[in-house]
C-alpha cells in the first residue's frame, strides 16, 4: 500500500471518527456499523457517511469556534469588570467611612445600636436593606447617606455582573470540555468501516473526502506582491504542511483550524476578519464565482468550512484532524459539490 493512501486512510479514519462523535453529541442518526452479522456497507454507503459525518463535523468545529471565542470575549470582560469592582468597593468604603465618622453620634442619639453593624459591614446589601432607616436618622447628614446608598447601589450591581459573568465563563468551558472529551472517547469508534474495504475502494473514498487530491509540500510562492490580497496568498503558501489543529490560529506549529488560516492569512496583510466561517459568510462581501481571485475565501458545506484561492483553479485549505494545510484543486469532488459562494474580504 503507498504511504499517500495510508496515510489518508488513518485521516480519514480520524476525521470520520471525530464527526461521528460531534454528531452522537449533537443527538442526530447516523449510518451505524453493525455487529455479528450486520451486512457489509457499500462503497457508497461508506462514501454518503463519510461526507455526511464531514459535514457535521466541519460545522460543530466552527461552533466550537465561536463558543471559544465567546469565552476569550467573557474572560476579558471579567477583567473589565473586576477593575470596575475594585473601584465601586474603593467609592463605597470611602462613603461608608464618611457616614459612620461624621454621623454616628446622631445615630447613637436615636438608640439606634443596629446601625453601628451597617456601617462597617461590608456587604453593600445590608446597606441597601437598612437604606431608609439610614435616610430618616441622619438629619442633617442627608447627603451623606444618600451618596453611600447609591455607591452601595453601584457595588452591588457591579458584583451581580461579575457573579454572571463568571457563571458563563463557567458553562462555555463545561461546554468546550464535554465536546473535547467527547471527541477523544469517540476517535476510533468508526475503524472498522474503512478496514473492510478493499484497498481500491478505500481509494475511491478517499479521493471524493474533504483534502482528497492536495499535496503539503512546502511550494514558494511566485505571484504578485502588490496588494493585500497577494500578501494573504503568500501567508497562505508558507503554512503548506502546517497541521490541521482544532481552533489553531498559528504560528504553523501549533496548527491551524480552516477558518483559523484564512483568518492569520489576512491578518497578515492588515486585515482583520470574523473568526469563523459562519461569521465571515455574514460580515464579508461575496462575489460571483465567476469573478474570483486570489486571496478570495470559498465557504463550503452549509457555511461549515472555508478554504482561500490562491490561483490557478487551486486553494488552499486546513482540511480536518490528521490532515495538514494543503494546495488541492478547486475542482476536487468534495469541494466543487459543496461549494457555498465567494467572499472577498
Amino acid at each position: 500500500m503507498s504511504t499517500r493512501l495510508a496515510g489518508s486512510r488513518s485521516r480519514i479514519r480520524r476525521g470520520v471518527a471525530i464527526a461521528a462523535g460531534l454528531v452522537a453529541v449533537g443527538g442526530l442518526t447516523v449510518f451505524a456499523s453493525g455487529a455479528g452479522a450486520a451486512p457489509q456497507p457499500t462503497v457508497d454507503q461508506v462514501q454518503a457517511r463519510i461526507n455526511q459525518l464531514t459535514s457535521q463535523f466541519n460545522q460543530a468545529s466552527q461552533q466550537l469556534d465561536q463558543a471559544s471565542q465567546q469565552l476569550s470575549a467573557a474572560q476579558s470582560r471579567l477583567s473589565q469588570v473586576r477593575v470596575h469592582l475594585n473601584h465601586a468597593n474603593a467609592q463605597f468604603q470611602a462613603a461608608q467611612a464618611n457616614v459612620a465618622q461624621t454621623a454616628a453620634a446622631a445615630f447613637e442619639d436615636t438608640g439606634a445600636t443596629s446601625i453601628a453593624g451597617v456601617l462597617t459591614s461590608g456587604d453593600p446589601s445590608v446597606v441597601l436593606q437598612q437604606g431608609s432607616l439610614l435616610m430618616e436618622l441622619s438629619g442633617s447628614r442627608n447627603a451623606e447617606t444618600q451618596q453611600l446608598l447609591t455607591d452601595a447601589g453601584q457595588l452591588a450591581g457591579v458584583e451581580q455582573e461579575m457573579q454572571r459573568t463568571e457563571a458563563g465563563i463557567a458553562s462555555l468551558k463545561r461546554q468546550l470540555a464535554a465536546h473535547k472529551n467527547s471527541l477523544g472517547k469517540l476517535i476510533a469508534t468508526e475503524q472498522a468501516t474503512l478496514d473492510g474495504l478493499t484497498v481500491p475502494q478505500q481509494q475511491t473514498v478517499v479521493s471524493n473526502s474533504i483534502g482528497a487530491n492536495g499535496s503539503s509540500a512546502p511550494q514558494q510562492y511566485a505571484g504578485p506582491t502588490g496588494t493585500q490580497a497577494d500578501t494573504a496568498v503568500a501567508f497562505a503558501y508558507n503554512q503548506l504542511g502546517c497541521p490541521y489543529v482544532y481552533g489553531g490560529t498559528g504560528p504553523c506549529h501549533m496548527g491551524f483550524d480552516c477558518s483559523g488560516l484564512a483568518q492569520a492569512a489576512w491578518a497578515s496583510a492588515g486585515v482583520q476578519i470574523p473568526r469563523d466561517s459562519y461569521e465571515q459568510w455574514a460580515a464579508l462581501p461575496h462575489v460571483p464565482v465567476s469573478s474570483i481571485e486570489p486571496g478570495d475565501l470559498l465557504i463550503y458545506n452549509g457555511e461549515g468550512h472555508v478554504a482561500m484561492y490562491v490561483g490557478g483553479g487551486y486553494i488552499i485549505d486546513a482540511p480536518q484532524t490528521g490532515e495538514d494545510v494543503e494546495k488541492i484543486p478547486m475542482s476536487t469532488p468534495w469541494y466543487a459539490d459543496n461549494l457555498d459562494g465567494v467572499l472577498r474580504p
